[in-house]
């Protein structure tokens, strides 16, 4: 849960870049509606070494194999050969690596791109150029990506809406793999209406056409943006803002009888409507609006939820046939469902999703067998910080029998494999907890509740 660009203190260039930023995102707030044409000036030696602070030093090497150890040993004369070539044109984006990571249940992967570390730090600096200018435009229904913004305050809002128009009904909507079928032209087009800067319009393509590594050849694409990269989810905003929330904002909402509130985190999105005649004119004309982009809604997993609250659905239907509880839906990784608050008043909840929880517990089983013959105290340092780091997301208020059930089962994938080690190693209950009180594990934590203004 640390910040990308980790805890490192600002620098003297970091207040350079800051002031930049600031004109950046005045001028951009001064010219609504116009195409800036001069920004790429503004990318200077202190502001590829405050790019180069903000990137991750942790992640995985790209194709290169470079590491951020190994590129910081000959910094300033890297950054002053990064900065001439991105200026000259001669900058050659290299091929992202690619790596499939497991998806729901397991069954399915992610394809996801890393790239190199010093393609990071280019793609890192042209992002804080294209964040100032867009943070004028985008509105306040997404979240994802986004400075100050976080899953959690998307959450919050779902829920507070939910309640205050007592469920009502909700849109559930996924768009069947975006990064993948994202239009490089029409992305080209849109970005164009905001930024014809032509420096950093000639990087946006080179890494458009840059090509993904897979088992060892290069596959090029005309569609697509690989998820991992530092310029993906700004350009994934960037797409979506034109695509759903200005349209949303600007023709859906006037039409609407009744109140609409759309939350989207990336390419995540949940529409809450007052009216179930509202909600299925959307549902109508929604893959059409998406189509006109290249992309497709999910049939499957793209549904209208009758999501009304309890006390206010009829007893039966009109067929005289008795009506089951309200439905649930699922969002970044929670499942919002009716239930009666500790007063008596009926509240929305949030519960680790089914296939999530599974998931956690599927890969920190996998891990406590694969590292089962690490010593004991570095396999403890290990789980701690994977618990906190589930705590940290799912920790909120009504989750606490999932976070309890989650930390359960790590105990007991621990004793599990830590009875493996040999043939004699069996570890009873009484001796494992025994070694909880030496290397105790973290409890659950709850995150205090967020206030939506």
């Amino acid at each position: 849960m640390e910040p990308i660009e980790g805890k490192m203190a600002e620098t003297p260039s970091s207040l350079t870049v800051s002031t930049k930023l600031e004109r950046i995102a005045k001028l951009a707030r001064g010219r609504p509606q116009e195409a800036l044409t001069t920004l790429a000036h503004h990318i200077d030696i202190d502001w590829l070494r405050e790019a180069y602070r903000r990137t991750r030093k942790d992640g995985a090497a790209g194709v290169d194999r470079q590491t951020a150890e190994e590129y910081a040993r000959n910094l300033e004369d890297n950054l002053y050969s990064l900065l001439h070539r991105a200026k000259s044109g001669t900058y050659v984006a290299p091929p992202v690596r690619r790596v499939d990571i497991p998806k729901g249940d397991g069954s399915q992967t992610r394809p996801i791109g890393i790239p190199t570390f010093e393609d990071k730090v280019l793609q890192r600096a042209v992002a804080m150029v294209l964040e100032a200018v867009y943070e004028q435009s985008f509105l306040n229904c997404s979240y994802g990506f986004r400075p100050r913004r976080s899953a959690h305050q998307a959450l919050a809002v779902v829920q507070h809406e939910a309640v205050k128009m007592a469920g009502k009904w909700v849109l559930e909507v996924d768009i069947r793999k975006f990064f993948d079928t994202l239009d490089h032209g029409h992305l080209r087009r849109i970005v164009q209406q905001r930024v014809r800067d032509g420096v950093l319009l000639r990087l946006l393509g080179k890494w458009m056409n840059a090509g993904v590594l897979n088992d060892g050849a290069i596959e090029y694409a005309s569609v697509g943006t690989p998820q991992g990269g530092v310029i993906s989810p700004l350009l994934a905003n960037v797409y979506l803002h034109e695509v759903l929330d200005d349209w949303f904002e600007r023709q859906v909402r006037p039409r609407l009888v009744g109140r609409a509130v759309l939350v989207r985190y990336a390419d995540d999105l949940a529409v809450i409507f007052e009216r179930e005649d509202d909600a299925r004119r959307v549902l109508e004309v929604l893959p059409k609006r998406l189509a006109r982009y290249g992309l497709q809604i999910h049939p499957e997993k793209t549904r209208l939820i009758d999501f009304r609250r309890p006390d206010r659905r009829p007893a039966r239907s009109s067929a005289g046939v008795a009506r089951a509880r309200p439905d649930t839906f699922d969002l970044l990784g929670f499942t919002h469902y009716w239930a009666m608050s500790r007063k008596g008043h009926w509240v929305v909840k949030q519960k680790t999703a089914a296939d999530r929880l599974r998931r956690a517990i599927k890969s920190i089983t996998n891990w406590c067998k694969v590292n089962r013959h690490r010593p004991v105290q570095e396999q403890w340092h290990a789980l701690k910080r994977k618990l906190l780091g589930h705590f940290a997301y799912y920790g909120v208020i009504g989750n606490l029998c999932s976070l309890r059930e989650f930390g359960f089962h790590v105990r007991r994938a621990w004793q599990k494999w830590l009875s493996r080690r040999s043939q004699r190693g069996q570890i009873a209950w009484d001796q494992m907890s025994r070694l909880l009180e030496r290397y105790p594990l973290p409890e659950p934590r709850i995150r205090p509740r967020l206030v939506v203004t």
